[in-house]
């Protein structure tokens, strides 16, 4: 159980502990063992214990740091275990759950489709210039009057909006395919969590850009992600390489950067300042916003935000390489960093990898999971 607050506490901070936020985060799978590998290099990076998976049942003198799993709701979860600001975990705290999925990216198809309660039209206004086509609905007869709009542009891709990593995702080419897709949605589960339906682009890069705070440091960053072929064949998330700054969004402008990067620093700046001011109870001590930039079915040149990840994620480890670079020389100025995501067998590691998961997951297979630091930002 957490301190009463009322009672005396002992000196000095909390344990880091892991908040897994589902049950189905299996503790030797890859996606909780490395998890848990980043918690306790959090709690190594602020000088904390580690104190492993958070207890419900433990009598915690001090309150504990916390690194959940995924975005925390505010009510229930975030107010039950006393984290009231950025400074209480590693992640974000949203007024509902939908805030933390790609569902808030997109307008609704018309003003009075259905939506869940805690909707906000005005988000979806201030980020439609830094956003792709697109449309979230909630009901099958919305879903398919804006999956008929963006057919007359060209194929509409249609996202899961949990969906991580590209799993959860198709592509319409035609009626007949958006039909089929939809079937395939339970309208509970439609009216629950939404589908996105969006332009779908080609010969697509698509960028990383975030911003870190843990303890007295802030680091703000861009760079690209990389796929890579899972075991099973398909095409799927395989790594970020990042150039990282040391303070806010002017630091990380203050670099060199290519114009293309510098539009998706500007897009995903945009988009986190908008969440922030939108909804109302929100907080975040780690963004990270993937933004694509491609053509689309007439070759136009297109760049926008695609999603929001307000917790701990695929760029993690190299955010927390950073960090540490950060802490070990006061003045350095910016740093690169990459993560790694190796399906089957990963030949001999690098000598300075950190390793987040090295095995072989009951879901996907055999997988490597970890980060670099590249101390004159040669990435």
């Amino acid at each position: 159980m957490l301190p009463d607050p009322a009672a005396p506490r002992a000196p000095g901070p909390g344990p880091v502990v892991l908040y897994r936020c589902s049950d189905a985060l299996q503790l030797d799978g890859h996606e909780g063992s490395s998890k848990a590998a980043i918690a306790r290099e959090v709690a190594s990076l602020l000088g904390r214990p580690f104190g492993g998976d958070f207890d419900p049942l433990a009598a915690y003198e001090d309150m504990p740091y916390f690194v959940p799993s995924d975005t925390l709701t505010l009510v229930p979860q975030a107010q039950k275990l006393g984290i009231r600001n950025q400074h209480h975990l590693f992640g974000g705290v949203v007024p509902w759950a939908f805030v933390g999925t790609k569902a808030i990216t997109h307008e609704l198809v018309h003003p009075g489709a259905s939506a869940p309660d805690g909707w906000s039209a005005e988000f979806g206004r201030q980020v439609a210039g830094v956003v792709l086509p697109g449309f979230t609905a909630f009901t099958r007869t919305d879903a398919l009057l804006a999956g008929k709009r963006l057919l007359e542009s060209g194929p509409v891709r249609l996202k899961h909006p949990a969906g991580v990593g590209g799993r959860g995702q198709s592509v319409a080419r035609d009626l007949r395919q958006l039909e089929c897709g939809l079937d395939a949605i339970d309208a509970s589960g439609l009216a629950r969590d939404g589908i996105v339906l969006e332009c779908h682009l080609v010969d697509v890069r698509t960028f990383s850009v975030g911003q870190a705070l843990l303890g007295p440091l802030t680091i703000t960053y861009c760079g690209t992600q990389r796929l890579t072929r899972a075991n099973d064949g398909r095409q799927v998330y395989g790594g970020s390489e990042l150039l990282v700054a040391r303070g806010g969004w002017d630091e990380l402008l203050a670099l060199e950067l290519a114009p293309q990067t510098r539009i998706a620093i500007g897009q995903a700046h945009i988009y986190h300042d908008a969440a922030l001011a939108t909804f109302s109870g929100m907080f975040a001590s780690r963004s990270n916003y993937d933004v694509a930039q491609g053509f689309d079915d007439a070759g136009v040149g297109r760049s926008g935000v695609l999603e929001q990840s307000w917790r701990i994620g695929g760029a993690t480890g190299a955010e927390l390489a950073a960090l540490g670079a950060f802490k070990a020389d006061e003045n350095l100025v910016s740093v690169g960093a990459s993560t790694t995501e190796c399906y089957g067998d990963c030949h001999e590691l690098p000598s300075d990898a950190v390793v987040y998961y090295n095995g072989t997951d009951t879901q996907v297979g055999p997988l490597t999971k970890y980060a670099r630091l590249h101390p004159h930002g040669d990435i």
